[in-house]
C-alpha cells in the first residue's frame, strides 16, 4: 500500500510559502502522493494553482484532487486548466471527482445543484475529447494542451455502486473520503462487487483518506480547523474532529487496517498547516 499526504490548502492558517517547502519536504521523504481538498464556499487555497506551485519544486511525488467538485466549472474551462496541470507536472496528475453534496458551492459558482450528476456525466465525455486533442462541440479547435498521455487519470468518489459506474466507463478508480475503517470496508466490498458486475476489466485503483496532528502542541488547532471546515454538519462536526488521529499508535493501526482491506493507496490528511508535520508522519509511519 502506498502512503500518500494532503496538503494544508483548507488550514486557516496556512500561508503562501508554506506549500512549496511542504511538496519539496513530502517528496524528500518519500510520499507517494500529495493530495488536495476541493470546495469553493471557504477560504481555502485553489487546489490546482496549488498544485502548479508544488509542481515547480518537485521531480516524483504524485498530486490527487481528493476531491474536485467537477460540475461546478464550465468545461472548457476545467479541460484547460487540468491539461495545463498535467503538463507542468509532467503526467503527475490524477483527478479525484465527485459531485459534492453541499449546495452553497453550487450557489456561489451560479450552478443548479439538482442536476449536477447528470452534468458531470456529460462533461466527463467532454474532458476526455478535451485532452485527447479534440476540439469541444462549441469550438473548432482545442481549449488546452493534449495531455501527456491523451487522458488524465480518475478516482471517483460518491456512493459505491455509482462511482463504479463511471470507473468501468471511463477505466478510473475509487476514493474513498474519510470513512473509519469498519465503514471503509463496506464500501470498498460495495464497490468492487459493482465493479466486477458492471463488466469492469483488470483491478481498479482504490484510495482512502484519514485526517491526523502530530503533538500535543497542534492539538488544539488541529480540532479548531476541523470544527471550522465541517460547521455544516452540525451534530456530526464534533465527531469528525476528534475523530482525526492523533498518536503514533493510532496513526499505525489505522493505516494497517486499511492495507488489510487491499486499498491500495492510503492519504494521511493534514488538520494543522505546520510543515513539521511531514517529517513526524514520515517518521510514523514510512518504515
Amino acid at each position: 500500500m502506498r502512503i500518500g499526504i494532503g496538503i494544508p490548502n483548507t488550514m486557516l492558517e496556512a500561508t503562501g510559502d508554506t506549500f512549496p517547502a511542504w511538496a519539496k519536504r513530502a517528496e524528500e521523504r518519500g510520499f507517494s502522493t500529495l493530495a488536495s481538498i476541493g470546495r469553493i464556499a471557504y477560504p481555502s487555497y485553489e487546489e490546482l494553482v496549488t498544485f502548479a506551485a508544488c509542481a515547480s519544486v518537485t521531480e516524483r511525488i504524485g498530486f490527487l484532487t481528493n476531491v474536485l467538485l467537477a460540475p461546478l466549472f464550465p468545461t472548457a474551462h476545467l479541460a484547460k486548466t487540468t491539461a495545463t496541470l498535467d503538463r507542468i507536472s509532467e503526467g503527475r496528475l490524477t483527478l479525484g471527482l465527485a459531485v459534492g453534496g453541499r449546495p452553497d458551492d453550487y450557489v456561489l459558482m451560479r450552478q443548479e445543484f439538482e442536476t449536477r450528476g447528470r452534468r458531470f456525466d456529460r462533461q466527463l465525455e467532454e474532458l476526455h475529447d478535451a485532452w485527447a486533442g479534440k476540439a469541444l462541440p462549441e469550438g473548432d479547435r482545442p481549449v488546452g494542451p493534449t495531455t501527456m498521455n491523451e487522458r488524465i487519470p480518475i478516482l471517483f468518489g460518491g456512493s459505491p455502486n455509482v462511482a463504479a459506474r463511471r470507473a468501468v466507463r471511463w477505466h478510473g478508480g475509487y476514493t474513498i473520503g474519510g470513512a473509519p475503517p469498519e465503514q471503509a470496508t463496506g464500501m470498498v466490498k460495495g464497490f468492487r462487487e459493482a465493479y466486477a458486475e458492471l463488466g469492469g476489466q483488470g483491478k481498479p485503483q482504490i484510495v482512502a483518506l484519514q485526517y491526523f496532528s502530530l503533538g500535543d502542541e497542534h492539538t488544539e488547532g488541529s480540532l479548531r480547523n476541523l470544527r471550522s471546515y465541517y460547521a455544516w454538519l452540525g451534530d456530526w462536526t464534533e465527531g469528525v474532529a476528534q475523530g482525526a488521529a492523533r498518536s503514533v499508535g493510532e496513526l499505525r493501526a489505522r493505516q494497517a487496517a486499511y492495507a488489510d482491506m487491499g486499498v491500495d493507496e492510503f492519504i494521511w490528511d493534514p488538520s494543522v498547516a505546520s510543515v513539521d508535520q511531514v517529517d513526524r508522519l514520515a517518521d510514523a509511519v514510512l518504515v
